[in-house]
C-alpha cells in the first residue's frame, strides 16, 4: 500500500473510531443518567478527550492526525500538504465520520439511519464554535512548535475543557458536525444547523492561524516525532 493510501486509511479509521465515541458514548450516557444531562454530558466529555489522546498517538505517525477538515485545510494553508492530497484527507475524513455514527447505532440497537432533530442555533452557539476551532488549531500549532510528542495529551484535554465552557460543547470539527446531523441521540444536531457551525469552525481555524503567525513568526517544518506522517 502506497503512503498516499496509508495516509487515506488512517484518516478514514481515525475519524471512524473518533464519531463511533462521540455518538456511541452520548447514547450510553444518555442511557445510563437517569434524565441527569450534567452526568451525561460528563460521560460523553470523559470518553471523547480519552479516545482523541488514543487515536492520535496510533495515527498521527501515518497521516499527522487530523481527522478534521478545519485542520487539514489549515495545513494546506500552511503548504505542508498538496491540494489534491487535503482533498482525499477530508473525503476520507466525512466518510468515516458517517461510519462511526452508522456503527455507533449498530452497537446499542438503533435505527441505523437517522436524521437528528436537536436545534443548536444562535448566535451564542454560532461564537461558540468559533471559539472552540480557534482554541483547538491554536493547541495543535503552538503545542506543534513547542513539544509536538505532547499534542495527543494537548487535543485530548482541550476538547475535555472545551465541552464545558463552550455553549455548543465544541463540536470544533466540520466532518464531525456533519456526521452528528445523521445521529437523532444526544450528540446530535439538526441539518438545517450544520452550515453556520461549519462556517464559524473555519473561520476559527483561520484566525487561530494567522495569531499563532503572529505569536511565533513564519512557520518552519516542525521537529521529526511521532506526530508526523511517516513517508
Amino acid at each position: 500500500m502506497s503512503s498516499h493510501s496509508r495516509r487515506l486509511l488512517a484518516e478514514m479509521l481515525g475519524t471512524a473510531f473518533l464519531l463511533a465515541t462521540v455518538v456511541g458514548s452520548g447514547i450510553m450516557a444518555e442511557r445510563l443518567a437517569g434524565g441527569n444531562v450534567a452526568l451525561a454530558l460528563l460521560g460523553n466529555t470523559l470518553a471523547t478527550g480519552a479516545i482523541l489522546v488514543v487515536l492520535i498517538t496510533m495515527f498521527a505517525p501515518i497521516s499527522g492526525a487530523h481527522f478534521n477538515p478545519a485542520v487539514t485545510c489549515v495545513f494546506l494553508a500552511k503548504r505542508e500538504i498538496e491540494a489534491e492530497i487535503a482533498l482525499a484527507m477530508i473525503a476520507a475524513q466525512c466518510v468515516g465520520a458517517l461510519a462511526g455514527v452508522l456503527a455507533a447505532h449498530l452497537m446499542f440497537a438503533e435505527a441505523i439511519i437517522q436524521v437528528s432533530e436537536k436545534a443548536r442555533s444562535g448566535p451564542s452557539q454560532w461564537f461558540s464554535e468559533w471559539v472552540a476551532t480557534f482554541g483547538l488549531v491554536s493547541a495543535i500549532l503552538l503545542t506543534r512548535r513547542a513539544n509536538p510528542a505532547a499534542i495527543p495529551m494537548v487535543v485530548g484535554l482541550y476538547i475535555t475543557a472545551a465541552y464545558w465552557f463552550t455553549a455548543s460543547t465544541s463540536f470544533a470539527n466540520p466532518a464531525v458536525t456533519l456526521a452528528r446531523a445523521f445521529s437523532d441521540s444526544f450528540a446530535g444536531i439538526r441539518l438545517a444547523d450544520v452550515p453556520a457551525f461549519v462556517g464559524a469552525q473555519f473561520v476559527g481555524a483561520f484566525c487561530a492561524l494567522h495569531v499563532c503567525r503572529a505569536l511565533i513568526g513564519p512557520f518552519e517544518a516542525a521537529p521529526s516525532s511521532k506526530t508526523q506522517p511517516a513517508e
